[in-house]
């Protein structure tokens, strides 16, 4: 259905829009100085800073607060010629922007108000934009009229007159050939209800001889995931050379987007945590990203008296309310050149920061995407909370920075994540559709030809440790996984050329060969049988040696498990946890039970997003390095 055009008030008497004239022969600096706005030593200032940086000296002055933008805004009319506009009581013509698309309006930070004869009034808050503001407009336009407005007034503007369109965009930006919501349609739901079901069949019909083939895959599954774990603990704990210093470039505006929803409990926290990051405030973005209907959050965020440097982007509601769609939606009121996510209960390293641009200044162009490491502030608040640690600790300090120097596919964790603006959009953003966006973002950053490398720096989490919220967790990102290997699966000989022979089988290992795992656990774990002395289904069926060699295989790949989680523990500096990891082994039949309950919500809910709560546990001490 077509959207009605929002009604336009008529414009205010005293406003005659004219073309501009040439900019005269004065700076903006002494604009603002002749009106007082600001004194030449704050001028002086901020230009000086400005030139170490990503930002205008006047977008420094209205962020250190020395400047309102009231007054910037008379002042760039003044020093341009042009008429100001107030959005607020002028709003723009809906059907203009439609013909330059709200999202090229946003990145180009204007907005055509009205036609008036053969012109056509364009506000835009970066007049030195505007002949590129000026080519981008369609012929039909005509003339391009300057006139000039508050960045702020321009966002909200285009937010208010074309916000269903824009939360719509949010859904589908990832082309439909790379998304999952190809499981909209009926026909990979009944593939995996009538894998189950002839499953069951066969189990009816020949117990031992399907026995014999899940076990015949789960070994191969097994095997694969031994050979891969041994060459990342090698990888991971091989010795690297330093990298090489680079001399420091103008820093940028780093924006992190914050998803929030129900998360009341938490907002002052958070505000609190993320004041101590020690990157300089005015080129700090924190967008904490809310939701429409989410209006307890909103409250909790208002009272908790968010600094200049913090703002609230509210995601109009729509037919899903997931993380990616609500990253995809902030991704347009962004300011910065590097984007970064947190989760609602992280408490990052004071320097994160500082340390993620110096890496990326030291990188080239290909590495687009820098992983932080994820940790626990209530690594002991019981054994549950104690085993996610150890199984934390292995798989983003051994497995994920093993895979990386690799060269292999590295699923990505949601949060601690940053990367370069420019690759995330031309990418498509976040697949909307997906519970595990993350791990998908990584394939596709592999997929076009980018790298993702691990760093050091920390971010405390909560652990979930209760039984059935961490079951919920884990079957969401179970079953994100299994749907990330569906869509990526869907043209497997565009895959492998996309990827290379050694990357298309890592990843077939660590999403295939992983989830057949989870499934398949009961059949694994058979063969401790064997050395207690107990039949096992297959006494029948296979010699004696053979269940031996079997269960000997099982056990060398459990000392393997072992091994990997003593060395991520050696890694993260919390040897003292070893006492705890015979605990992995009633630990892992949860991860069962999760599986079992993401295939049944891949056939009957697979867009379900179990959302899960924080703030259950205060935050202590951050985890050492």
């Amino acid at each position: 259905m077509a959207l009605a055009p929002l009604p336009l008030p008529s414009l205010p008497q005293d406003l005659s829009f004219r073309r501009a004239p040439p900019a005269r022969r004065r700076s903006l600096g002494r604009t603002l100085c002749q009106r007082g706005a600001v004194t030449p030593a704050q001028w002086i200032d901020a230009a000086r800073a400005a030139a170490n940086c990503d930002l205008r000296p006047e977008e420094l002055l209205l962020r250190r607060g020395l400047l309102s933008s009231e007054t910037l805004t008379e002042a760039l009319a003044d020093l341009h010629g042009a008429e100001r506009v107030d959005l607020d009581l002028t709003a723009p013509d809906p059907r203009l922007i439609d013909e330059i698309g709200v999202q090229r309006c946003l990145a180009l930070q204007a907005v055509p108000l009205r036609r008036l004869g053969g012109d056509t009034v364009v506000a835009t808050a970066r007049p030195d934009r505007f002949a590129e503001i000026r080519r981008a407009l369609p012929r039909e336009f005509g003339r391009a009229v300057m006139a000039i407005c508050d960045a702020d007034q321009l966002r909200a503007a285009l937010l208010h007159a074309r916000a269903a369109p824009l939360a719509a965009a949010a859904e589908t930006r990832v082309a439909e050939a790379l998304s999952c919501r190809f499981w909209y349609g009926a026909a990979p739901r009944y593939a995996v209800g009538g894998a189950l079901l002839g499953l069951l069949a066969l189990l009816l019909a020949a117990p031992a001889t399907t026995f014999a083939l899940l076990t015949g895959w789960a070994m191969l599954a097994l095997l694969a995931l031994f050979a891969l774990k041994a060459a990342a603990v090698l990888a991971a704990t091989r010795r690297v050379p330093p990298r090489p210093v680079t001399l420091p470039g103008p820093r940028p505006v780093v924006s992190v987007m914050v998803p929030l929803f129900r998360e009341e409990d938490i907002a002052p926290r958070l505000v609190a945590r993320l004041e101590k990051l020690t990157y300089p405030k005015e080129l700090l973005d924190i967008c904490l990203v809310t939701e429409q209907a989410d209006q307890v959050t909103r409250d909790a965020l208002a009272a908790a008296r968010l600094p200049g440097w913090m703002r609230i982007v509210t995601v109009p509601d729509g037919s899903l309310k997931t993380k990616p769609r609500a990253l995809n939606f902030a991704l347009d009121f962004c300011r910065g050149s590097i984007i970064g996510i947190y989760d609602a209960e992280d408490a990052p390293d004071p320097d994160q920061i500082d340390r993620v641009v110096r890496r990326f200044e030291g990188s080239g162009p290909e590495v687009a995407c820098l992983q932080g490491v994820l940790d626990f502030y209530n690594s002991d608040q019981n054994w549950l909370a104690r085993c996610f640690t150890i199984e934390y600790a292995s798989w983003f300090r051994v497995m994920l920075p093993g895979l990386e120097r690799l060269g292999l596919v590295v699923p990505l964790g949601g949060t601690t994540l940053f990367l370069r603006r420019a690759v995330i959009e031309a990418l498509g953003g976040w697949d909307a559709h997906n519970v595990t966006e993350d791990a998908d973002l990584g394939v596709r950053l592999a997929r076009f030809g980018y790298r993702t490398e691990l760093m050091t720096c920390v971010t405390a989490e909560e652990a979930n440790c209760r039984i059935w919220p961490w079951i919920k967790q884990r079957s969401r990102w179970i079953k994100g996984y299994a749907m990330t290997w569906s869509a990526h699966m869907r043209h497997p000989a565009r895959l492998w050329r996309d990827l290379g022979p050694r990357r298309f089988f890592g990843l077939q290992v660590v999403f295939l060969a992983s989830l057949s795992q989870f499934l398949l656990l009961p059949v694994l774990w058979s063969f401790w049988l064997v050395p207690l002395g107990l039949p096992h289904p297959l006494s029948g069926l296979a010699p004696s040696w053979l269940l031996w060699a079997l269960g000997g295989a099982f056990i060398l790949c459990e000392a393997l498990n072992i091994a990997v989680h003593a060395t991520g523990l050696w890694l993260a500096g919390r040897r003292r946890m070893a006492w705890w990891l015979p605990l992995m082994h009633p630990y892992a039949p949860l991860a069962a039970l999760a599986a079992y309950k993401a295939v049944f919500e891949m056939i009957f809910r697979p867009f379900y997003w179990d959302k899960t709560r924080h703030g259950i546990t205060p935050p202590g001490r951050p985890p050492r390095v």
